[in-house]
């Protein structure tokens, strides 16, 4: 077994809101600065943070998430993501004991940190409190004997005065300061309906956001302390996950057979950007029998985990990036299409505006060829997203909602498809404000449990499309059936 201490920081706070991002992608681009390797990650299904993220370090930002790829999956991704860095930071979700509902710690901050052996710095918005904050503090240090807090960054401090009370009451509680901010310092990080604004769609803003943040935490926060606490991180004793050899060694997949493709169900169903290496100057992998996969990105579809696109590229295809908004064509040899999360609501006009890409995607799917989509992907399938004609692959319509669906999902595969077969079992993440309203002509993709059960999704021919976001490294052969479906159908 392989042992690895990568320094590391897990960068956690009382509850959202109290400063989480700015600190760790201020951290992240500070230590960057100073000439550090460092390995960003985000704890969660959170796919906006690790956009961020890249910007501040020049590497592909990488979740964490212990409900999606189950416990024993996190210290390898995060050692795979960690390869030949100097440090990584870890960027905490909610507060730090607030883990998948129904479900005690699990897939919280607390519990990655655990698994990672990390020590937590705990980001606390002190405004409003003064003594008090040394109450807050020691019960987060003290709940969890196993979470090692190893110091505070205080956020959102008025004064020197204040500044100075603060610091009185953490030194009784034997918890060292690693950083004061004062709260006059405004960031500029917009938000929206579903949280912050993707990099995508304002790089230049977003460059200046982190660079801002990177001056404010350089300027507050004992940088030398921080990566001395970092260093003290426990070895972790597990072998680094790799695309290849989980793919060489999952079962080989069964394929659906024609009379299950499409075919109608009994009831109707209930209603990133593409992978960049770590290295973007190195060339793209290609694929040894010329099989394109094209990835849908650009600004209206942002949200991927970057381990799919390396068990595609596992499996045998060359992953190739197009942007919906601008080609109106797939990229040359495409057998397979993905189309992850992201935001069409916002671009459905200028989405609808390119016919002719919108027609050969239509065509694309009716021949059968593999396509899997997302949530956002999801909604570009159907005929209308807010009265805006979009692919009409699906006969379905969507439209945006005032109600947040938003949770963790246990679902099994009811129908097989170009992505799983019957009775696959996987975990998912929902985070949207639409609502697809169903036609007819399609089986549904997953059997889902909330506190209900349910159908979701469809499929019909060699199309998966669901509101779930899945993270493929916790069943690899899903990427290696998708590639095998491409090089048959």
């Amino acid at each position: 077994m392989v042992t690895s201490s990568v320094p590391r920081l897990v960068i956690a706070a009382p509850s959202s809101g109290s400063g989480k991002t700015t600190v760790a992608t201020g951290l992240m681009a500070a230590f960057a600065a100073r000439g550090l390797a460092v390995s960003p990650h985000k704890v969660g299904p959170d796919y906006i943070d690790p956009g961020y993220h890249a910007l501040a370090t020049g590497r592909v930002g990488r979740n964490l998430d212990a409900y999606l790829c189950g416990p024993e999956l996190v210290g390898p991704l995060f050692l795979h993501g960690a390869r030949g860095c100097d440090i990584a930071v870890v960027e905490g979700v909610m507060g730090l004991y607030d883990g998948a509902a129904g479900e005690g710690e699990l897939a919280s901050t607390a519990h990655v940190a655990k698994l990672l052996r990390a020590p937590v710095v705990l980001v606390v918005d002190a405004s409003s409190q003064s003594r008090s904050v040394a109450a807050l503090v020691h019960g987060f240090a003290s709940w969890d004997p196993e979470v090692r807090v190893g110091g505070v960054i205080l956020n959102k401090v008025a004064s020197d005065r204040h500044e100075e009370l603060l610091r009185e009451a953490l030194d009784q509680a034997g918890v060292p300061v690693l950083g004061v901010l004062r709260r006059v310092v405004q960031v500029d990080t917009p938000s929206r309906h579903l949280g912050l604004v993707p990099v995508a769609e304002r790089r230049a803003a977003a460059l200046d956001a982190v660079a801002a943040m990177a001056a404010q935490v350089s300027a507050g926060c004992d940088l030398e302390a921080l990566v001395a606490l970092a260093r003290s991180a426990g070895a972790l004793s597990c072998a680094a996950w790799d695309a290849d050899e989980v793919v060489s060694s999952s079962p080989p997949p069964p394929l659906p057979s024609p009379s299950s493709r499409g075919s109608a169900p009994s009831t109707p169903p209930g209603g990133s950007a593409p992978w960049t290496p770590d290295r973007p100057e190195g060339p793209r992998p290609q694929s040894p029998d010329g099989l394109v996969v094209a990835v849908a990105g650009g600004s209206a579809f942002t949200f991927s985990y970057a381990e799919h696109a390396e068990l595609l590229t596992a499996a045998g295809a060359e992953v190739v990036p197009f942007d919906p908004l601008r080609d109106e064509q797939l990229p040359d040899g495409t057998r397979g299409l993905v189309i992850g999360g992201g935001f069409p609501e916002v671009y459905a006009a200028e989405l609808s505006a390119n016919e002719t890409l919108r027609k050969a995607i239509g065509e694309f799917a009716l021949s059968g060829a593999p396509v899997a989509a997302e949530c956002a992907g999801l909604l570009y399938l159907c005929r209308e997203l807010d009265g805006q004609p979009m692919c009409g692959v699906l006969d379905a319509t969507a439209r945006m909602s005032e109600r947040l669906t938003l949770g963790y999902r246990d679902a099994v595969a009811v129908s097989d498809s170009s992505l799983a077969a019957a009775g696959t079992r996987m975990r998912g993440h929902e985070f949207h404000r639409t609502v697809v309203e169903p036609g007819s002509g399609a089986a549904p993709a997953w059997g889902v449990r909330t506190p209900t059960r349910r159908v979701e999704g469809f499929v019909q021919q060699g199309v998966h499309a669901s509101y779930l976001h899945t993270h493929w490294a916790a069943q690899p052969g899903v990427a290696r059936r998708f590639v095998e479906r491409c090089r048959t159908s």
